[in-house]
């Protein structure tokens, strides 16, 4: 009997929290795409913030949070916003990065290698972000691209984990993660490209070439944060989002898929031409 009680408290638990992750995503999903859609200030500002929270998030994960470390971070990562926005060029944010690098590495009192890099982690989300968007013809469809294949990798996921079962993807790092998962998320990112390409969106082979590059990143990255969290004890990044943790937790994959995004793009259409080479073959 007492065993009976604990599975359906567990699953009701299971079902609020899945509840709550649908309500969130409700609010966060149409935010992220009017931002994205406005572009400018508006999407540097949010992507500043996200970043900030980043910082902040790993610092308490990796237990080396003090305000010093953390108001001076903000300062960095502000400036790289600031960057972002105004006259974006790669001598500018080399520099922003290396100064973000000397903070980290000269302010940290404890866990100096672990603090370096979250600000880079930090920085990577923020400057990777702001390179895809920029595109005034192509940033906009580029980044909902990569926001849609990264939320149906999450979403497929989830569900084919649910649903399937089976065989644990890296038990000792995430538990709750299968094969199955992983196939139905990756699945599920082909689905997101067939639709860019059947609204004339791009082509259709590159297409799912790269929305297949992007949904492996995307679990790599969930795979990352969940192994820094394992190799400190925590199990969430912070309870900021109802439903999925914190930002990290919420972001993990987004930041992974991103900047593979803006390296591709970057190598393929220069500073200025990521979000057109990512969509334009």
């Amino acid at each position: 009997m007492s065993e009976g009680r604990a599975s359906i408290g567990t699953s009701g638990q299971e079902g609020h929290n899945l509840l709550l992750r649908i309500v969130a995503s409700l609010v966060m999903a149409p935010l992220a795409i009017a931002t994205a859609y406005a572009g400018g200030w508006f999407w540097t500002g949010l992507v500043t913030l996200a970043a900030i929270g980043l910082y902040a998030e790993w610092l308490t994960v990796i237990a080396a949070r003090t305000l010093l470390l953390l108001l001076l971070g903000t300062l960095v990562l502000v400036g790289a916003g600031w960057v972002e926005a105004t006259h974006f060029d790669i001598a500018s944010l080399a520099a922003v990065v290396l100064l973000g690098v000397a903070v980290a590495a000269i302010f940290s009192t404890e866990r100096r290698g672990w603090a370096v890099l979250g600000m880079g982690y930090a920085l990577a989300a923020s400057v990777a972000s702001s390179m895809v968007r920029r595109d005034p013809a192509s940033g906009f469809a580029a980044l909902m691209l990569v926001l849609l294949v990264v939320w149906a990798t999450d979403i497929g996921g989830y569900f084919a984990g649910r649903l399937i079962g089976g065989a644990k993807l890296w038990p000792q790092v995430s538990p709750k993660k299968t094969w199955a998962g992983a196939v139905g998320g990756f699945a599920a990112s082909l689905v997101v490209a067939a639709a860019f390409a059947a609204l004339g969106i791009g082509k259709a082979v590159p297409l799912l070439l790269l929305a297949a590059a992007l949904s492996v990143a995307a679990q790599l990255g969930d795979l990352f944060e969940s192994a820094v969290k394992r190799r400190f004890g925590v199990k969430d990044s912070s309870h900021v989002i109802p439903g999925h943790g914190g930002l990290m937790d919420r972001l993990d994959g987004f930041v992974a898929a991103i900047v593979l995004a803006a390296l591709f793009g970057f190598l393929r259409g220069g500073a200025d031409g990521v979000g057109h080479a990512l969509m334009v073959w």
